[in-house]
C-alpha cells in the first residue's frame, strides 16, 4: 500500500508500485514510472519539462522517467523529462537531498548520492556510487564515474574517473573511502595505475567499470580529468 499526502497532484500515466510515501505538496506529471519503497519528500516535482534552451517549449507528454527502488528524494527536488533521448532515470537507492536539479535526459545509477542544491545540466550521467557533494553545478553531457566525488562547490566541466576525486584546483586523487565501502580493496593497485596513469584495469570486474564509463564518454565526446 502506498502513502500519498491528499495535497499531492498526480496527472496523466502514473504508475506506483508498493510501499511509497509521497509527502505533502508535491506535483507528478506522467508518463512516469516509480518502484517500491521510495520516500518522496515535500514540494518535490516530477515529470515538468526538460530546460532546453533549443526546444523551450517541446512536447513532453510522452517523454518519460523511471525511477526504481528505495530512492530518497527530499523536499525541493525537482526531476525533468527528457528532451533528446528516451528516457530519464533514477536507478535504485539513490538519495537526493534537498533541492537538487535533475534535468531532462539525466540518468542516476544505483546508489548515488547527490547533495543539497546541487544542479545537473542536460544528458548528464552519474554512474554507479557516485557522490556530488554540497552545491555542485555539472555541465551538460558529463560523465561521473563510478564510486567517484566532487567536491563541495564544484563546477565539474569534464568527466570524473571511476574511483577518483576531483577538488578543484588540485590533481585528481583516488577515493579511498568508496574503495573500501564497495569492496574494491583487493583492486587497488588497478584502480590506481587506471586513475593516475590510464592504465586499463586487467581483472573483469574493475575492466567492467571502465567499460561503462567509457561507453558514455566516447557517446559525448568530453575531455576527461586527469
Amino acid at each position: 500500500m502506498n502513502q500519498v499526502h491528499p495535497s499531492t497532484i498526480i496527472e496523466g500515466e502514473v504508475k506506483l508500485g508498493d510501499n511509497n510515501k509521497i509527502l505533502p505538496n508535491c506535483i507528478i506529471y506522467g508518463p512516469v514510472e516509480i518502484g517500491d519503497d521510495n520516500l518522496i519528500g515535500p514540494n518535490v516535482i516530477i515529470g515538468t519539462p526538460g530546460q532546453d534552451t533549443r526546444n523551450r517549449y517541446y512536447d513532453s507528454s510522452n517523454c518519460f522517467i523511471k525511477i526504481g527502488n528505495r530512492n530518497i528524494i527530499r523536499e525541493f527536488t525537482a526531476i525533468q523529462k527528457p528532451c533528446y533521448e528516451d528516457i530519464t532515470l533514477i536507478s535504485d537507492d539513490v538519495y537526493l537531498m534537498q533541492s537538487v536539479h535533475i534535468p531532462h535526459d539525466a540518468h542516476l545509477y544505483n546508489k548515488v548520492v547527490v547533495t543539497p542544491m546541487t544542479v545537473l545540466a542536460g544528458l548528464a550521467k552519474v554512474l554507479e556510487g557516485a557522490n556530488l557533494a554540497i552545491g555542485c553545478a555539472v555541465n551538460q553531457r558529463t560523465t561521473i564515474g563510478q564510486y567517484s566525488i566532487a567536491a563541495a562547490g564544484s563546477v565539474v566541466m569534464k568527466n570524473i574517473k571511476p574511483f577518483s576525486r576531483y577538488i578543484p584546483g588540485k590533481p585528481i586523487s583516488i577515493n579511498k573511502y568508496a574503495i573500501e565501502k564497495y569492496g574494491y580493496r583487493d583492486y587497488f593497485d588497478e584502480i590506481e595505475a587506471y586513475v593516475f596513469d590510464d592504465v586499463l584495469p586487467t581483472s573483469p570486474t574493475v575492466l567492467n567499470v571502465v567499460g561503462a564509463f567509457n561507453s558514455w564518454v566516447e557517446k559525448y565526446g568530453l575531455e576527461t580529468y586527469k
